[in-house]
């Protein structure tokens, strides 16, 4: 990918148990996929479903797309047996439910270790619990080969009692402190799913507060939801003209030994010309995803 930026625009949650909808998914145009071993697999078919994710993962055939595999936890009578299967069939990360403490973190890292997991799969966290929000901070600072957060929406409204509402203020406190934390250790943020897939004029206005917000992307429970989610994602081509001028105006000013910038008459700053170029590898980064 374009200056090993990824997109992650749109992460769509397969049923591990659902072999059609697995072979469906190459088709998605989602930028990752998670094939779910934990919500979406009842409790007589969890071993089904990961032998099918673990064989999905090794026959291949899904492009550039992030593949990443949602487990069960430690705690559970299967989280044992997903980590061993699972971190043998080396996906881009497994996903983990309800971290609540640096401690499970590290019992996390010992335990993809222990099972030969490859260095470069990395650990996502579901961040949905009041307690694990609480240690955002430490379990933020707890691993390196923590690269992602994933919102868990549902699971906070419901341990906290707050509604789901079009502006989401009653949980905007748990993604706040999160994206703080996340941010604050180099560790990319996605948005927590919209429950009605009938809604697409609410789920665009949710995918737009979420990047106002400053996710990364957000998580998804139906196909129809990918297209509008990576629209909204999306640097517009407004923001790449703009990015570009401010790029090249930086650069030439640079050469010419000035020490005040202005393009489109704003005084560009290094943060301007940071996000800028940001910008830009994000936009190369997403068409080389697509062309694949």
């Amino acid at each position: 990918m374009a200056a090993n930026v990824r997109p992650r625009r749109s992460v769509l949650y397969m049923p591990g148990s659902n072999a059609r909808a697995l072979e469906k998914a190459k088709s998605i145009p989602a930028d990752a996929l998670i094939l779910d071993l934990e919500d979406a697999v009842s409790p007589d078919a969890k071993a089904q479903a990961r032998e099918q994710v673990c064989k999905a993962i090794a026959d291949g055939g899904y492009g550039k797309r992030e593949m990443i595999i949602r487990i069960n936890g430690l705690d559970t009578p299967w989280g044992a047996d997903d980590m061993d299967a699972v971190a043998k069939a080396g996906p881009d990360a497994i996903l983990v439910p309800k971290i609540n403490d640096a401690a499970t973190v590290e019992k996390l890292v010992e335990a993809m270790d222990e099972a030969g997991a490859p260095a470069a799969t990395a650990l996502w966290c579901m961040m949905e619990t009041p307690i694990g929000i609480l240690n955002a901070k430490e379990i933020a600072a707890a691993s390196n080969r923590v690269a992602v957060w994933v919102m868990g929406t549902n699971d906070i409204a419901k341990d906290t009692g707050a509604q789901h509402t079009a502006d989401r203020l009653p949980m905007i406190t748990s993604l706040g402190l999160c994206m703080l934390a996340a941010r604050a250790y180099g560790i990319q943020i996605l948005d927590g799913v919209y429950n009605d897939i009938k809604d697409e004029e609410g789920f665009r206005a949710i995918c737009r507060q979420g990047l106002e917000l400053g996710f990364d992307g957000k998580t998804l429970i139906h196909p129809s939801q990918v297209g509008p989610c990576n629209e909204v994602f999306s640097p517009t081509e407004a923001q790449l003209e703009s990015a570009a001028r401010i790029v090249a105006g930086f650069e030439e000013a640079q050469r010419e030994g000035k020490g005040v910038v202005t393009v489109d008459g704003r005084m560009i700053e290094n943060l301007h010309v940071e996000q800028a170029k940001k910008r830009l590898a994000m936009a190369e980064a997403i068409k080389e995803l697509q062309a694949a």
